[in-house]
């Protein structure tokens, strides 16, 4: 197949299998992108998570009377919460 260019001077063939001109595979093939798991986002959702519960607990210990107990109820789920936030977040990365 010929090329045109601008000059007319210069003639280029390109070169084409038969599979590329039936359609049947592309010119080019680019590898396949996987999800990609940055550590350190992962890290910055569990602590805030984390932190947020521990907040939420220790106003609700608070309220309650005792803010130590809050502050502990909340950090424990929210480390459960925090684990699940980053499953959910990146799990297909893992």
């Amino acid at each position: 197949m010929r090329a045109r260019t601008k000059s007319g001077v210069f003639v280029r063939y390109k070169r084409f299998s038969l599979l590329q001109t039936l359609g049947m595979l592309p010119a080019t093939m680019e590898p396949v992108a996987r999800p990609s798991f940055p550590p350190a986002a992962a890290g910055g959702v569990l602590l805030g998570v984390l932190l947020a519960a521990t907040v939420v607990g220790g106003l609700i210990g608070w309220a309650a009377g005792s803010v130590a107990v809050g502050i502990l109820v909340g950090a424990v789920i929210g480390i459960l919460g925090g684990i699940g936030a980053v499953y959910l977040r990146y799990g297909r990365g893992l």
